[in-house]
């Protein structure tokens, strides 16, 4: 009569067992348990294609064609901004997921870029400032309806393209809540959209933007730091890789095409925007690092390596801080670590800090 008992309370153990480990995953971010190239979204931003007027936001018609036959030769699927959010919020993105970001809406897209899009099926989020389309080397209403009708998704990328930061607190969400009503109007009565996305101009964002942003409907918003989105990301400061200048070879972007998100965040919330002690400490949270190798995690600060980290005693929360203070307008904090898997494969995270003293 006492083994049915035993049998019994060892069943319930094992149910109460496997019920705890099912709620302690829960409370991580959705698909950081699981790191596959199923649940994030590599995504890059371009600004000129062929203009070598301006060698720092261009990349050659060559190379451009070269990441998109990368793109296809090894099977990746390129959706929109929205396209692929959307299915990673639904646990349904596919393997190898890429999104391709243009910022401003130069002529040169339209010219240069969309000939190959087309030519490769692939599709493609552009982002626009209001004040500017249909003038100078920008491009037209009609070239912008033209490019939407053909599944080009269409972003807001502000109205005055202004820096944001530069304003006092008060005076900036004012003048930052304007200017996106003032967008909004542009893009109703000019091109019938309302975008569901938007890019901060120059990538710089406080906290405050975020929250407008998020009051005004939007499904998230792109910044200008690099790194890979994952369902833990921030939604309103997307990473994106940059594909200008010297960093457009077909080498670089195969890598970062296949890069993997490190599971970390910022254990507080943060502003980007310096205010006190610079250099400034950033303290984050790692969710699982049984997966990564941290004695190997490399820190650096605006692309110099630096050597100033320090783990807690767990080995889940980092420290880092540079050791000089930070003089450009905006610096990255990044950090890069390889997997304990064999084959090895790189984490990647950034953090991009603001310094509003240095104007631009």
């Amino acid at each position: 009569m006492k083994i049915p008992v035993i049998k019994y309370t060892l069943a319930l153990l094992i149910f109460v067992l496997m019920a705890e480990i099912n709620i302690r995953a829960q409370n991580l971010p959705v698909n950081v348990q699981q790191h596959s190239n199923s649940n994030q979204i590599n995504c890059f931003v371009y600004h000129r294609f062929g203009d070598s007027r301006f060698p720092s936001t261009n990349i050659s018609v060559e190379n451009f064609r070269q990441h998109l036959e990368f793109l296809k030769e090894n099977n990746f699927n390129v959706l929109t901004l929205s396209e692929a959010l959307e299915l990673l919020d639904k646990n349904e993105l596919p393997e190898k997921t890429v999104v391709l970001t243009v910022d401003d809406g130069y002529q040169s897209f339209f010219e240069n870029a969309m000939p190959l899009l087309r030519e490769f099926k692939f599709s493609a989020t552009l982002f626009i400032n209001t004040n500017q389309f249909g003038s100078g080397d920008f491009l037209s209403v009609q070239q912008i309806k033209e490019l939407h009708e053909e599944g080009i998704e269409i972003g807001n990328h502000s109205h005055s393209h202004a820096h944001f930061a530069n304003f006092s607190p008060a005076e900036r969400l004012d003048t930052f809540r304007r200017d996106l009503e003032r967008s909004h109007k542009i893009f109703t009565k000019k091109l019938e959209i309302q975008p569901q996305l938007y890019a901060y101009p120059y990538g710089e964002y406080t906290p405050e933007m975020q929250e407008v942003l998020k009051e005004s409907g939007y499904k998230g918003a792109a910044a200008q730091k690099s790194g890979v989105i994952a369902s833990f990301s921030s939604r309103f400061a997307l990473p994106r890789f940059p594909m200008a200048g010297p960093f457009t070879g077909t080498e670089r972007f195969a890598e970062k095409a296949q890069m993997k998100a490190m599971p970390v965040k910022p254990v507080e919330k943060i502003s980007p925007l310096l205010s006190g002690n610079n250099p400034p400490l950033l303290e984050l949270q790692v969710f699982n690092p049984e997966i990564i190798n941290l004695r190997q995690l490399q820190f650096f600060v605006g692309g110099e390596q630096q050597e100033n980290i320090r783990f807690n005693k767990n080995e889940n929360s980092i420290e880092m801080q540079s050791v000089f203070p930070l003089t450009s307008r905006r610096t990255l904090y990044t950090v890069t670590a390889p997997s304990k898997t064999s084959p090895v494969k790189w984490f990647w995270y950034s953090f991009m800090w603001i310094n509003s003293s240095v104007k631009e």
